[in-house]
């Protein structure tokens, strides 16, 4: 009796888990301003699922704009942090989970402002594996906030293109979302269905 008991309790467990490897992982990406947090809730509300903030936000407002490359890798640790927790904490049936945020974002930061990046973020992009990028472009209007740097538009597009330049490189799927954010909400739910 015991042992059926158990039986079915381990099918259970490889069951959930199963489902959490089957889980799509999908990253907004891009510059500052461009709708990613927008777009993510709005995916999120489309297909019922949760999704991952950006942890640079939350830390940034407790310690102040005023950050260090040290500070760098302490957000980017926070944001995996972040990340798995959301992971673990997404219904066990989702079929999605959406990132605002990932280590490519870190990684032009430190880049682009320190002109050179942490190991660790480096290696931590070398070992994540993401299904699809929604690259969010600058065609939005930029929106004045206290945690924004760049609003002017060679900024904007010089960074848009050092994204664009990574997801070029690299092997995952990416789109480039463009438009209003009905178009861009059209443009992204076309291209997650096509995952499946």
């Amino acid at each position: 009796m015991y042992r059926h008991f158990y039986f079915y309790l381990f099918i259970l467990i490889i069951g959930r888990q199963q489902t959490k490897l089957s889980m799509k992982k999908i990253v907004i990406t891009g510059p500052e301003s461009t709708g990613k947090s927008t777009l993510c809730d709005l995916l999120a509300k489309h297909y019922h699922t949760i999704w991952c903030p950006e942890y640079a936000r939350e830390y940034l407002h407790v310690h102040g704009k005023n950050y260090t490359y040290a500070d760098l890798l302490t957000i980017a640790k926070g944001q995996l942090a972040l990340e798995e927790e959301h992971i673990a904490g997404n219904d066990a049936n989702s079929k999605f989970l959406f990132i605002d945020t990932d280590m490519y974002v870190m990684k032009v930061w430190c880049e682009y402002v320190y002109n050179k990046c942490h190991h660790e973020i480096l290696q931590e992009i070398s070992t994540r594996q993401y299904d699809l990028y929604l690259l969010c472009n600058i065609d939005l209007p930029w929106t004045e906030d206290e945690l924004r740097e760049y609003p002017d538009e060679y900024s904007r597009l010089e960074l848009y293109r050092m994204y664009k330049d990574i997801l070029i490189s690299q092997s995952t799927p990416w789109i480039e979302i463009n438009g209003t954010y009905e178009e861009r909400l059209a443009t992204a739910t076309n291209a997650i269905d096509n995952l499946l």
